[in-house]
């Protein structure tokens, strides 16, 4: 376990060079429609007081869009997008990495974001936020890439071609999978999130291990691409379905933890 700490302490050198985008702009509203359909009526009411009429997918992505701030304080939330870890660790040792991690990390920050919107003392604009930093790094959580490891930036450094185009491992599973079956958001969600039993069949776990599953995908992504770099129709068909389970644990997780929180 010391060469595992010792890893994570590499992350605060380069944690802020790392690329921190996840799923693009489709992937995180699918998620957020996912999640809007099974809201109880007390988290409906909390978010509207929150943010009004609109929908949540409509705010999924500011934290990736904040990045383009001039707010010092907004800027350093980058590293909040990610975790980074050694590879290949069993559930207990990948655990006692998460405790032993960096504060400014995926699992930590949304430790923070999910009291914080809990938290009705606070002021409506720090609840706000709170509320579209869980609905993203929720979301973020459940990309593979963004639960992976620090020395090639989350697979941005890994180049493979997508159907003959320039790309990366982290970007394929960031948009190009999904992307790829060219359905709009809404019309993703409602094909994905077709049995009311899937929200209890996948929400009876802890955050923790919503993590390491993105972790043993991670593995076996880089096992995968480190064998064939050039993919197509092939990497769909292996691939296509544990994406799409990423999006629709993401969408029912973040529901549940919606309804906690609004309770």
């Amino acid at each position: 376990m010391k060469a595992v700490v010792k890893f994570l302490l590499v992350l605060g050198l380069i944690a802020s060079n790392q690329a921190v985008f996840a799923w693009g702009m489709t992937g995180h509203r699918v998620i957020s429609e996912i999640a809007e359909q099974h809201l109880s009526k007390k988290a409906k009411r909390g978010i509207k007081a929150l943010i009004g009429g609109q929908k949540i997918a409509y705010w999924s992505n500011w934290a990736d869009f904040i990045k383009s701030s001039s707010d010092p304080a907004l800027l350093e939330t980058g590293s909040w997008h990610f975790l980074n870890t050694a590879g290949n660790l069993s559930f207990d040792a990948f655990n006692e990495a998460l405790q032993q991690s960096p504060d400014k990390n995926l699992y930590k920050a949304y430790a923070r974001v999910k009291a914080q919107l809990a938290d009705k003392n606070l002021p409506d604009e720090q609840r706000r936020q709170a509320l579209y930093f869980v609905v993203h790094l929720l979301g973020d959580a459940h990309q593979p890439m963004h639960v992976s490891r620090a020395e090639d930036l989350g697979g941005n450094k890994i180049d493979v071609t997508f159907f003959g185009r320039p790309s990366n491992i982290h970007r394929v599973w960031d948009s190009d999978l999904v992307d790829n079956e060219k359905y709009s958001f809404t019309e993703y969600a409602a094909v994905l999130d077709y049995d009311r039993s899937f929200y209890k069949q996948y929400t009876q776990s802890t955050f923790e291990e919503w993590l390491y599953e993105s972790h043993v995908l991670a593995n076996r992504i880089y096992d995968d691409v480190a064998k064939q770099n050039k993919l197509s129709y092939d990497y769909i068909f292996r691939y296509k379905d544990p994406m799409e389970q990423c999006l629709l644990k993401a969408g029912l997780r973040l529901a549940k933890e919606l309804n906690e929180i609004f309770g």
